[in-house]
């Protein structure tokens, strides 16, 4: 869908909008001011456009600003200057190239991730904690949300295409056409056309698990096709190669379990935390190392600390907010 040109003046409910992403983006925002933000974000549906609209806005500037910055790098001392823009864009761009200055070009994650970031609050689905969603992006195309995971559409003529910014999604493609179901995770792009997949997209490291079907994963000018039950990550440090799994455990998440296999309990509470309210933190580095088997159900998470407690003698302070500290 393409958006219509601005050729109007100042929209005072975009400002109102830019204002909240300035808040959450440069300063220090609490809880309350979340709150805030998703009750002037559900006044109205131009609300709710207003919002989307700056986010976008601010993903622009700060691509366009770090652009400048590599640019002016490589250019000679004296750079000629553009044309002045109009009120309306000047006072927007220069917004969005502070902001993305002080940021380092990087949206700023909240502190121990316990409200999403400006990329995540501005997606076109979203779950929260303990949330699953399930969304029929097309006839033949189902995604089925995990917690915590946000989603962007983003169509363009020839592609069905959708953005995994964060969390875990399965996905049901049964193409009846030759167009593939494109979903883009960080800088790789996974393609299906009849297929089941996994896709899970945290802290700059994407995996995906075909189960069932084929399915095409690409990235940086290398692409590893899976079949089922077989798995390949990619980050930073390159498409790495694929390798079998058990997606039966991989999906279980479905059916409401979560299931470890000689897992550092590190690891295991980093996705606990995913899916119970409040935050748990290992302070002792050898517990950390102490490894896990077993299957959890998602809805009694609550006595997941206590199960820590009793099966490796942990020791447990709570604090306000729900931080758990486990030593």
């Amino acid at each position: 869908m393409t958006e219509p040109t601005r050729t109007s003046g100042p929209d005072p409910l975009l400002d109102e909008a830019l204002d909240w992403v300035v808040r959450l983006k440069a300063g220090a925002p609490t809880r309350a001011d979340v709150d805030a933000l998703q009750r002037w974000r559900a006044q109205s549906p131009d609300h709710e456009d207003a919002f989307r609209a700056a986010a976008r806005l601010l993903r622009s500037a700060s691509a366009a600003a770090k652009e400048l910055a590599d640019e002016q790098a490589a250019a000679a001392p004296v750079v000629a200057l553009p044309p002045r823009p109009s009120r309306f864009l000047t006072r927007r761009i220069v917004l969005g190239g502070a902001i993305a200055a002080a940021a380092g070009y990087v949206m700023i994650r909240p502190p121990l991730d316990m409200w999403p970031s400006i990329d995540e609050l501005s997606a076109d689905y979203r779950t929260g904690k303990g949330e699953q969603r399930k969304v029929m992006l097309a006839p033949d195309i189902s995604v089925e949300l995990n917690t915590q995971t946000s989603l962007a559409l983003r169509p363009t003529p020839n592609e069905t295409r959708v953005e995994l910014i964060s969390g875990e999604a399965s996905v049901v493609a049964r193409r009846s056409s030759s167009t593939p179901l494109v979903m883009l995770a960080r800088d790789g792009r996974i393609s299906a056309l009849q297929a089941d997949f996994n896709a899970r997209c945290l802290d700059g490291v994407v995996s995906v698990t075909c189960l069932d079907g084929i399915v095409t994963v690409e990235q940086d000018g290398r692409s590893v096709q899976l079949r089922k039950a077989e798995q390949v990550t990619y980050s930073r440090a390159g498409l790495q190669a694929s390798l079998p799994v058990d997606a039966k455990q991989v999906a279980a998440w479905q059916t409401g379990l979560l299931i470890f296999r000689d897992r550092p309990l590190a690891s295991v509470v980093d996705e606990v935390n995913r899916y119970r309210a409040g935050k748990i933190i290992i302070t002792n580095a050898e517990l950390k190392r102490r490894l896990v088997n077993g299957t959890f159900q998602v809805d009694k998470l609550d006595n997941f600390v206590a199960q820590v407690e009793q099966l490796f003698g942990a020791r447990i302070t709570s604090l306000p907010g729900g931080v758990v500290l486990m030593s």
